[in-house]
């Protein structure tokens, strides 16, 4: 058995930009594991993807050309189903043993090559076998048929092939694109494996325009990528193609100067890599005038539509160049820049009339078109989305501040949604209260009422930015409470993966809002209050969405590093003042450090369960009458609680959580004796009712910040 390295690939037409580093990675790693799960491959085997717009690769290091045989043991049956009274082989075993291919010319010496061994309660008979590794042509087929079965392909093509056999004829064939090569090397030796009605040789097809060679033949495995560069003018690499469009990039702006860089954007970088086989950045350029439209609407016409990359000043503002990343580097590059120019023209030009024709008409003037658009056929049209937006933004901003506040959040919820019946925003729906932000600016509404149209739809996304001002944070919990309350009323709840209006991301950012701007608002009156502005059209499902966002948030805690149970013993409580939610969270963490806190926590968690007992024939009143404390234990208890008690409640409604904790740790030592000493239920019932309350108040007093039980292992 030697080992050498291997090479596949499938060239092909070319594959959908945004599928292609997926689909590189994917056949690259399903074609390793099944080489490793057929022992042909060694888990230290190296697996390196290949993906270019035209072709998927696979190189393997250290693969076997046959992999090692495999003793194998194998039950039969029961000894008393294959062996007779006299112990010879029952017909049933005999059978069992041909078909497993074993000698059975004499009965006797294939019993007596069986061994026996007890199998639960009865006694079993077992053959041992040699299993013939996989040879590498027979394993890679499989593995091969396996990563091409296995690509997470996001639309299937079907195409025709001509039968390769005596009778013609077509055949379909399934696949993302139609394949036209396919390449498999162990070292210099081709493997003779066949796919997509192709069989496999030594040699590929480079770049449409500039190899230098047709086809470009592969000496070996290793030497695919260097030869195919060569040879072919392809980077086939995905990462190192990424890598040199970065750098290409960075030099073209550095060229330009003046502090340019090409803006940010990992996915269009993705994008602009898988489709291009050898890159080469230009500098293109278009006419100064065109700055004077939102560079929002330049930035997205130029990214979506023509995968270019604006350039930014050092201050982050748009300049008039933006670079192009080519597919083909000719000596003379004029021809690429001013074709490109030429293309971006027309867009620019567009984004410009939709702005100046959004211009002539105020937002305030396209309210009355929000009525003939549809929002939800059960919960109106978005003109009465606004309406109930409104009404939630006025009772938040009553809490949060001045008759201002009130003022401008409620213009803005008024005209935060008439951008969507622009002509930009129905071109680029990405712009969307972006561009009501320039138009409310433009109808001279000032900064503060501007920034909160533009700001009502944020956070949009994990990291994003939260609204800059009160008004902006008002509208937009409004407008997400709008669309949770309502969506929860109608029963039109997430499902799994399919959440089609983001009420998940919806739940994170009110949860955001709460918390990072320290809002004085209470989770369920949040909830309660926004009901009345949807009148009949819903049924109120607070409880569920409270549930729903607290859910969220407990997955949010989690991720931010604490432990499920602390998150659990401060969520237990179901706190109304979500802001207030990481200060309990570290009190928990610093009680959970006291040599106290496992006694303590095991305690409550008693006291729970015996005052839930106690409840099930009516409530428990919190109250001691201190003539009926009998024992030392409940007297001293008691005590403990008048002490100390007070003291933490201060803490707690100063805020330090922490501190009261720490003060009512000293519980521990008179509730160990309570329960070492005191009989709760006692027979006379005045006695027992004392006892209860005197633990009811012990039960108040710890769980104010969380429900320690919850921390009981």
């Amino acid at each position: 058995m030697t080992t050498q390295n291997l090479l596949v690939e499938l060239f092909v037409e070319e594959l959908p930009p945004k599928a292609l580093q997926k689909l590189g990675d994917a056949f690259a790693t399903v074609l390793g594991d099944q080489l490793k799960a057929q022992g042909l491959a060694t888990a230290a085997s190296v697996v390196t993807p290949f993906a270019s717009p035209r072709r998927l690769a696979a190189h393997v290091t250290a693969v076997a050309d046959k992999a090692a045989d495999k003793a194998v043991q194998q039950k039969l049956m029961p000894v008393t189903v294959g062996l007779d009274k006299d112990g010879n082989a029952t017909p049933a075993l005999l059978k069992k043993l041909q078909a497993l291919g074993a000698d059975v010319s004499d009965p006797a010496a294939a019993v007596a090559a069986l061994k026996r061994a007890q199998d639960g309660k009865a006694e079993a008979l077992f053959y041992d076998s040699v299993v013939p590794g996989a040879t590498l042509a027979a394993g890679l087929q499989k593995a091969l048929d396996e990563a091409i079965a296995k690509l997470p392909i996001p639309k299937v093509m079907s195409y025709q092939l001509e039968t390769d056999c005596e009778l013609p004829g077509w055949t379909s064939v399934n696949f993302v694109r139609p394949a036209h090569g396919l390449v498999a090397l162990h070292g210099s030796t081709v493997v003779p494996v066949k796919a997509l009605g192709l069989t496999a040789g030594n040699s590929t097809t480079g770049h449409r325009f500039e190899a230098a060679v047709s086809p470009v033949v592969l000496a070996d495995a290793d030497s695919y990528a260097a030869t195919l560069n060569k040879d072919g003018a392809v980077i086939a690499s995905f990462a190192e193609r990424k890598a040199e469009i970065a750098r290409q990039l960075a030099a073209a702006a550095a060229k330009v100067g003046n502090g340019a860089r090409p803006i940010e954007d990992d996915a269009l970088l993705d994008e602009v890599t898988a489709l291009v086989e050898r890159p080469n950045v230009v500098i293109c350029q278009f006419e100064e005038q065109f700055l004077g439209v939102p560079q929002e609407c330049l930035i997205l016409t130029m990214k979506a539509n023509q995968k270019y990359f604006p350039l930014l000043d050092a201050a982050g503002k748009l300049t008039n160049k933006f670079l192009v990343v080519s597919n083909i580097s000719p000596d003379d590059t004029s021809f690429v820049t001013g074709g490109n120019e030429r293309v971006v023209r027309p867009r620019l030009a567009d984004a410009k009339f939709f702005f100046d024709q959004d211009r002539k008409k105020t937002l305030a003037s396209r309210v009355e078109g929000l009525g003939k658009v549809v929002y939800h056929n059960k919960l109106g049209t978005q003109g009465e989305r606004v309406e109930r937006v409104r009404a939630i933004a006025k009772a938040i901003a009553q809490r949060l501040g001045d008759s201002q506040l009130v003022a401008d959040a409620d213009q803005a919820a008024l005209l935060a949604k008439t951008d969507l019946v622009t002509d930009m925003v129905g071109e680029f729906p990405e712009l969307q209260g972006i561009m009501g932000g320039y138009y409310a600016l433009n109808d001279g509404l000032g900064e503060t009422v501007a920034n909160a149209i533009e700001d009502h739809y944020k956070p949009r996304f994990a990291g994003d930015a939260l609204p800059r001002n009160t008004a902006g944070v008002v509208v937009a919990l409004a407008d997400k409470l709008e669309t949770l309350v309502g969506m929860f009323g109608i029963g039109n709840l997430p499902t799994g993966d399919r959440d089609p209006f983001a009420l998940r991301r919806h739940a994170l950012g009110v949860i955001r809002m709460l918390v990072e701007k320290d809002l004085p608002l209470d989770l369920t009156a949040l909830l309660a209050g926004a009901v009345p502005a949807f009148g009949d059209k819903i049924t109120d499902a607070s409880a569920a969405l409270a549930e729903f966002i607290y859910d969220r948030l407990a997955g949010s805690l989690r991720e931010q590093g604490y432990s499920a149970q602390e998150v659990d013993a401060v969520l237990a409580l179901r706190p109304q003042r979500l802001a207030l939610v990481e200060k309990q969270l570290a009190a928990v963490r610093a009680f959970a450090s006291l040599p106290e806190a496992p006694a303590l926590a095991a305690a409550n968690k008693r006291v729970g369960n015996i005052l839930k007992k106690a409840e099930v024939e009516g409530p428990v009143d919190a109250h001691v009458n201190p003539e009926l404390l009998q024992e030392k234990a409940e007297q001293d208890l008691f005590a403990a609680l008048q002490r100390f008690v007070p003291e933490a409640n201060a803490q707690f409604d100063a805020g330090d959580y922490t501190a009261s904790l720490q003060t009512l740790a000293v519980l521990r030592a008179p509730v160990d004796a309570f329960f070492d000493d005191v009989m709760v239920n006692a027979e006379q019932l005045d006695v027992r009712m004392n006892r209860l309350g005197l633990l009811k108040m012990l039960h108040n007093a710890m769980n104010r910040v969380a429900d320690l039980s919850r921390l009981a292992v």
